[in-house]
């Protein structure tokens, strides 16, 4: 495409130098609250850009290594500084890109910097264990050794987040990067990596390329420079990912779909899980992979619970992500508001009752924007397609439960395991429930929706393959163990 508009054209990062693909074709950006308003325009690469991007983070991976834990740390330091510093332009812009609200987006980017600031501490933890041999001569120890080059490939709902908790824990281990981000949010993405540029990173530790993933992102996979690979994204793309890392032998992680339930029992606070359960579906417009998806509620109390979720939801304001009082800003993309559209057809023709919401937002204020309101289906049977696949926008699955058995085995009937939480005052019934759910976070009383940075986060099932991300557990990914035996 050719450049048209004022909005800035953002470059690929090659050996810390902006460079135009090779193509020179653009690919636009436009933003979700008014499609006639383009946010910027990024690279469409071609396979020659990848190939110098790689090659790149090939050359500059040993002489990373070589300069130690510590001191890839305080980059990592100066980086958050810079990140912080420009938390209020990085956050617009992301909610200019893909919707979330300006408070959710100054949120994420927050914790980007909170994220930078816990793997720089990483510089300075152990990286290996000493080991006690049956040579009582000998020195036994472990240490952890980079991958190489590791491929990152992140999607839109958390342009900042997602890159920045595996770029983070990728560099401080002592690998080098190449970054590609979602097409749909790789504005925000370049923003990021400028912060990591104007930290004085040393060339070719980090790449930046942009571009359609069928091309950059499989050819990536493909490169046999690539040591490891980390997606987040659509469980489809994550199973071809996953075919071509095995196929080559490299390490891969992998973080894909959700359709996390909540359980309320007859004995729940039920104004708070009213509360959390309109939180962990509708914020970010329901676009998180632990947003809460189907609701399964004691039938002893669903009248009550239903009724009072009506009517706080009802409350929701829907419009302009940007301005003030707004709840809930507008599905990503066209695609994805589509995508939504399509579901709640899906749930009518299926049997379900529209409860409420679903509705597209028309007038003024939001004809050129992607705007629908957060709908609740009840009457909802678990073998319908509302209760069985992601549809990652506002929309809730009600589901009738007889006991908290019942309920877990309601919950446990998907394909997914990323997160689930349960409401109750009963510790029989949580010390069940931890024990019997299938999925990777457990949450109780608490919305589905929550990931800290300090703890490991990764599913079971069809959500998640390879090691967990976050926390300290990044290092099994990102690092290999290397066993020494010293005799003297």
């Amino acid at each position: 495409m050719r450049v048209l508009s004022k909005e800035k054209v953002y470059k690929n990062l090659i050996n810390n130098e902006w460079v135009e693909s090779s193509s020179q074709e653009t690919i636009r950006s436009i933003s979700p609250l008014n499609k006639e308003n383009v946010v910027g325009y990024v690279q469409n690469s071609k396979k020659e850009d990848l190939e110098k991007t790689v090659n790149a983070a090939h050359e500059a991976k040993k002489a990373w290594r070589k300069i130690g834990q510590a001191a890839r740390g305080q980059y990592l330091f100066k980086v958050a500084n810079i990140l912080e510093e420009n938390i209020d332009d990085i956050a617009e812009t992301m909610t200019r890109e893909m919707g979330k609200t300006l408070p959710e987006a100054k949120g994420e980017t927050a914790r980007g910097v909170a994220i930078l600031r816990y793997y720089a501490g990483e510089g300075m933890r152990k990286d290996g264990d000493v080991i006690p041999s049956t040579d009582k001569d000998a020195l036994m120890f472990t240490k952890r050794m980079p991958l190489g080059v590791v491929g990152i490939i992140t999607p839109w709902n958390f342009p900042v987040a997602i890159p920045i908790w595996k770029i983070a824990p990728a560099l401080v281990y002592g690998n080098t990067v190449v970054f590609k981000p979602a097409t749909e949010a790789a504005v925000t993405a370049a923003k990021v990596v400028d912060c990591f540029v104007k930290a004085g990173l040393p060339a070719g530790v980090l790449n930046f390329i942009t571009g359609a993933g069928s091309v950059i992102g499989q050819d990536l996979i493909d490169h046999p420079l690539l040591n490891g690979i980390t997606f987040t994204g659509s469980e489809n793309v994550g199973e071809g990912v996953a075919k071509s890392a095995s196929a080559r032998g490299i390490k891969f992680q992998l973080e894909m779909g959700g359709k996390n339930p909540v359980i309320v029992t007859k004995d729940a606070d039920i104004d708070a899980a009213v509360e959390a359960v309109i939180s962990g579906a509708f914020r970010s417009s329901g676009q998180k992979c632990t947003a809460s998806s189907r609701v399964i509620v004691d039938e002893q109390i669903y009248d009550v619970f239903v009724d009072k979720l009506i009517t706080e939801t009802k409350k929701i304001t829907v419009g302009d992500a940007l301005k003030e009082g707004i709840w809930m800003g507008p599905s990503a993309s066209e695609s994805q508001f589509n995508t939504v559209k399509q579901y709640i057809e899906v749930g009518k023709e299926e049997g379900a009752t529209l409860l409420v919401g679903g509705e597209v937002l028309t007038g003024e204020e939001f004809d050129k924007g992607f705007y629908i309101t957060p709908a609740i289906f009840g009457d909802v049977q678990s073998d319908m397609r509302i209760a069985q696949e992601e549809i990652f926008g506002p929309v809730i699955a009600l589901l009738r439960a007889t006991d908290l058995e019942n309920a877990i085995e309601i919950a446990n009937d998907t394909k997914y395991g990323l997160s689930a939480s349960i409401f109750t005052t009963n510790i029989a019934s949580i010390l069940e429930f931890i024990d019997e759910i299938e999925v990777g976070l457990v949450r109780i009383n608490a919305e589905s929706a929550g990931v800290e940075l300090q703890a490991p986060f990764g599913g079971m099932k069809a959500s998640s393959t390879g090691s967990r991300e976050q926390g300290q557990a990044a290092i099994e990914f990102y690092t290999a163990i290397k066993t020494v035996f010293i005799k003297g």
